[in-house]
């Protein structure tokens, strides 16, 4: 059996789970989160509030789709009762972030500013010109939009200038010499 399953999921105060058919919903103060598990898992949720993991089959894919959904599950329930964020920088001369309404401008050495439109199911702040917050529940969704964001101008390498995550180390490269 996979090591991720084995560990239990103490469900928080607040956070309620239901479990119908192949679906695990997870409802918090922050929102709701679904998702489809599939067959070959086995989910219960004991009285005292604790999730348990195990595949249906003794196989090695079964075994591996426990430990994957016991993360999965486990991401939702930090998501809704407490939230995950990603923080990129900007570091460039003129390079320049700011939301209004519902969309994310972004002002990167192109001829034009960028605008990307900030998806319904999260945050984004910008507490100043060259920092970005990008917060929700969904633990995937956050690097998503966090990718897709930093892939306007992804660091470079001789200067690091662009898009970086904050706890991202960009090697610089050593320029030729004559």
């Amino acid at each position: 059996m996979s090591r991720v399953a084995k560990n239990p999921i103490t469900v928080p105060k607040g956070i309620e789970v239901q479990i119908d058919g192949q679906l695990v919903t997870v409802k918090g103060k922050k929102g709701v989160a679904i998702h489809p598990y599939p067959k070959q898992v086995l989910v219960k949720l004991t009285t005292d509030k604790v999730l348990k993991f195990e595949p249906s089959k003794k196989s090695k894919r079964a075994s591996a789709l426990a430990g994957t959904t016991r993360a999965i599950v486990n991401n939702m329930v930090h998501g809704v009762s407490i939230g995950f964020e990603k923080r990129l920088k900007l570091v460039g001369v003129g390079y320049r972030a700011q939301v209004s309404g519902g969309i994310l401008n972004l002002t990167l050495g192109y001829s034009h500013p960028i605008q990307f439109r900030i998806p319904e199911d999260m945050t984004i702040e910008t507490p100043s010109q060259t920092e970005i917050i990008v917060k929700g529940i969904n633990k995937q969704r956050i690097g998503q939009v966090a990718a897709e964001i930093r892939a306007y101008r992804k660091p470079e390498p001789y200067k690091g200038k662009g898009i970086k995550y904050v706890d991202e180390v960009i090697v610089i490269k050593e320029t030729k010499k004559k």
